[in-house]
């Protein structure tokens, strides 16, 4: 055998799972580093922003808180007397304690607009009260002290009426100052910075056009800056008027994304190397454990292909290759016994085809002889062996009328393929110029690769079965069909006259001298129905061998019913059965053979009486068309005869419709 590839089973294997484990542990470890860095980048650049955006809240909280405090001042009822009594050197102490409670840099009071006390950090008060006119009770003012000093802070002011003097109010303003800030950066995680608007206007730094950016778009903005190797959040914040006055930076280093994600890849990598020398152990002990079972049932293949099918195929392990394994010896066993059981019918076969009578020949599609047994060699008087692939006309070379072939009108082989079978009987010249009829069958063509086909040749081919049909031959079946159509015919009168015996013998004493007499006279029809069934079955054989002697007459059919009843009535008396006749009178003549015709009724009257369970009614109707006149139903009890007055068997009919057995009321016409 001839190896399509130097490389075993077992090397393809081991190098197939260990190149798919390795470029699946590539591909997959490939797509986790490119995913793990997005998803880091992902996750910095979301931290920053939530950050960014926790910064803000702490910083609307302060000045929620700043709000709060101030409203509580101006709520004071000290504050209230004091201004009332316009003792104003002793505000500052108020508000003095008032900052040691509070987180707020610095507050004033108001009267008329104007300062009159204030404590804590200096800021332009009346600027404050400014931009309090324009927003809520809080808001986030622009750099308020030294503002010319780069890097000023801004500020959270609050500023509230007096609710009793309403021309005075209390207006105060926390610093978000670098103690601010490190108190914000606790809170949300990330180093925070917050920073006015105007500071930075360098288009180059990456940090400007994050902050640019932010601005312009009103919404916080976060990015990665190589240069510095950190991921910076950016958040503006808005005054009163809803314009952006400072923002919340954080910075994220990456070395704290960047260090863990390396780690990672590094623990992937080395998952992947041991994945992949794991493969090839494994790959090494499946393709040992695959490859032993499949070598031998290789090696029962090929016995089996070399026609060994003695030799049993031994069990494998695992589950597909011992079900692989199990179903070849299944396989086996089966190909053995169906060898040994093709054998014995060809064998069978064979015998049959020598030891038959009959010739038996095959056609294939284009009706040329596939094969000649000895028998139809001998009947055609032809060498077997050249007339194999011949056109099966000209080798059995059928006359139809006139001198034609039959081949194409009325060949039985053309008629089977679309009847199933066909039969017809030829007239043969054979090559020393005699003829000879033959009766040849046909069976139907074997279509090409036909299914459950137990040899599929694959020609559409055709057996048919060539039976000579000599004179001697014709005799014999003429002689089965004598004795066939004399065994069914002669059945129902003998049945009827022993009928009569029984009843003779067994109501004899009881029975008067015309009962008696209707006995011995239905046993006397009896004995000359056979005599004319003798006849009858001769006229038969007659009409079989193609000789017609059916007499046609005018026939009565009241007289053929009532010939038939009286030769069946001692067969209805046996069972106790009731005869209903109801007729239409007067009944049409047709032409017919009347004696034929009544022995038709009489096996349809022995076939009710047979079949019929006893003592039930055996009904004869009939009717004729609209254009004949019907006078009136006629019942049994009054026969043809009788109602015509002449005597006769009608007499004998009604003598026995006394008998118990027949008597009944009349039946509807059927």
């Amino acid at each position: 055998m001839k190896r399509l590839s130097p490389w075993t089973l077992g090397q393809l294997l081991i190098l197939a799972n260990v190149g798919l484990v390795g470029l699946a542990v590539l591909c997959v470890v490939e797509g986790a580093v490119s995913r793990l860095d997005t998803l880091a980048n992902e996750q910095a650049l979301t931290r920053v922003e939530a950050a960014c955006a926790a910064g803000v809240r702490e910083i609307d909280a302060a000045g929620e808180e700043t709000a709060s405090s101030v409203r509580l001042l101006s709520e004071d009822p000290a504050l209230e007397r004091l201004l009332r009594a316009g003792d104003l050197a002793t505000l500052p102490g108020l508000l003095e304690t008032f900052l040691r409670r509070s987180r707020i840099s610095g507050c004033a009071v108001l009267l008329d607009g104007r300062a009159v006390a204030s404590a804590g950090v200096e800021a332009p008060w009346e600027q404050v009260v400014a931009l309090a006119a324009k927003g809520r009770d809080h808001f986030i003012a622009p750099p308020l002290i030294a503002p010319a000093r780069a890097g000023a802070p801004l500020a959270l002011g609050s500023h509230f009426p007096l609710a009793s003097l309403p021309q005075a109010s209390v207006v105060a303003v926390r610093v978000l100052d670098e103690g601010y800030e490190r108190l914000v950066s606790s809170r949300v995680g990330l180093a925070a910075t917050i920073r006015a608007r105007s500071l930075g206007s360098k288009k180059d730094d990456p940090r400007d056009l994050i902050r640019a950016r932010a601005v312009d778009d009103e919404a916080p903005a976060a990015d990665r800056l190589d240069s510095a190797s950190v991921y910076l959040g950016v958040a503006p914040l808005r005054d009163p008027a809803g314009q952006v006055v400072g923002l919340v930076e954080t910075e994220l280093p990456a070395a704290s994304i960047a260090g863990p994600v390396r780690g990672l890849e590094r623990s992937l990598l080395i998952l992947s190397i041991g994945a992949a020398a794991l493969s090839a152990l494994f790959s090494v002990l499946i393709g040992r454990r695959l490859v032993v079972p499949l070598r031998g049932l290789t090696a029962a293949s090929e016995r089996i292909g070399r026609g060994d099918l003695a030799t049993p195929i031994a069990r494998a392990g695992g589950a597909e290759i011992g079900a692989l394994a199990e179903t070849m010896e299944k396989m086996r066993s089966r190909l053995l016994g169906l060898t040994a059981e093709l054998r014995r019918r060809q064998a069978e076969a064979e015998g049959i085809l020598l030891g038959i009578v009959e010739g038996v020949f095959a056609v294939d599609r284009e009706r040329r002889i596939r094969y000649l047994n000895p028998q139809a060699a001998a009947l055609l008087k032809v060498d077997p062996a050249s007339a194999i692939g011949r056109f099966c006309g000209n080798v059995l070379n059928p006359q139809g009328p006139g001198g034609v072939r039959p081949c194409e009108d009325a060949c039985p082989i053309i008629h089977a393929r679309f009847q199933g079978s066909a039969r017809a009987t030829e007239q043969l010249l054979l090559p020393g110029g005699e003829r000879r009829a033959v009766v040849i069958t046909s069976s139907r063509a074997e279509p090409d690769g036909a299914p459950g086909a137990r040899t599929p040749l694959g020609d559409g081919r055709q057996f048919q079965l060539m039976r000579d049909e000599t004179e001697v031959e014709a005799s014999r079946r003429l002689r089965d069909a004598v004795l066939a159509n004399v065994s069914h015919e002669f059945k129902t009168p003998l049945a009827a006259q022993l009928a009569s015996l029984e009843l003779l013998r067994d109501r004899l004493p009881e029975l008067d001298p015309a009962e008696a007499r209707q006995l011995v006279l239905s046993m006397e029809r009896g004995t000359l129905r056979l005599t004319q069934l003798i006849d009858n079955l001769l006229e038969s054989v007659r009409i079989d061998a193609g000789q017609d002697s059916i007499r046609r007459r005018d026939v009565a059919l009241d007289e053929v019913v009532e010939e038939a009843v009286e030769l069946t009535f001692p067969l209805i008396e046996q069972r106790k059965q009731r005869l209903s006749i109801s007729l239409p009178h007067p009944l049409p003549h047709v032409t017919g053979d009347a004696p034929r015709l009544t022995q038709v009724f009489v096996n349809l009257l022995a076939n009710a009486n047979k079949f019929a369970p006893a003592g039930t009614e055996i009904r004869i109707g009939g009717s004729v068309s609209e254009d004949e006149p019907v006078d009136r139903q006629v019942d049994r009890r009054a026969p043809r005869r009788a109602r015509r007055g002449a005597p006769g068997p009608g007499h004998r009919l009604r003598r026995r419709d006394r008998s118990p057995a027949v008597r009944g009321p009349p039946a509807e016409p059927r």
